[in-house]
């Protein structure tokens, strides 16, 4: 509202609609956040939408910015779901710390820790089967083998 506009609303002049603005918009946003929370625990970390959470096929990934944020991936992790954890964002130490801590996670709830690329590691529950893609669908003579 401009100046000229509130001091008309002011001295009684205009109507003042401000309040109005304000309930549309904090009700378009409670109504957003009530549908369906795609955000878990902490906005780094971000887990599928809600169909496939009624199939079990839901994948967290999280990128902690600190030591902190490895509750995160242990409360994911114990509810069954697997989780890539990113650690590019983290100081040596603290990803040393992080890594120690998954392993411990992983081995007390029988699943299963594994590289995915430079400071990327996939954390798989006991109830997960990780497939990888290499060797299993090509023959051993190469794909492309003339002979």
């Amino acid at each position: 509202m401009g100046s000229v506009r509130k001091a008309s609303a002011w001295l009684g002049l205009v109507e003042d609609n401000d309040e109005r603005y304000y309930a549309d918009e904090y009700a378009e946003y409670s109504e957003g956040a009530e549908t369906g929370d795609a955000w878990v625990t902490d906005p780094r970390v971000r887990v599928a939408s809600d169909t496939a959470q009624e199939v079990g096929r839901r994948i967290a990934t999280v990128s902690p910015t600190c030591f902190r944020d490895a509750r995160g991936i242990g409360e994911l992790f114990r509810e069954g779901i697997p989780v890539i954890v990113n650690l590019t964002a983290l100081e040596s130490p603290d990803a040393k710390r992080v890594v120690d801590f998954a392993a411990g996670l992983t081995f007390g709830l029988r699943g299963s820790i594994e590289r995915v690329a430079t400071r990327v590691f996939l954390l798989s529950p006991a109830h997960t089967q990780v497939v990888s893609g290499e060797g299993a669908s090509r023959p051993q003579d190469g794909f492309y083998n003339q002979s």
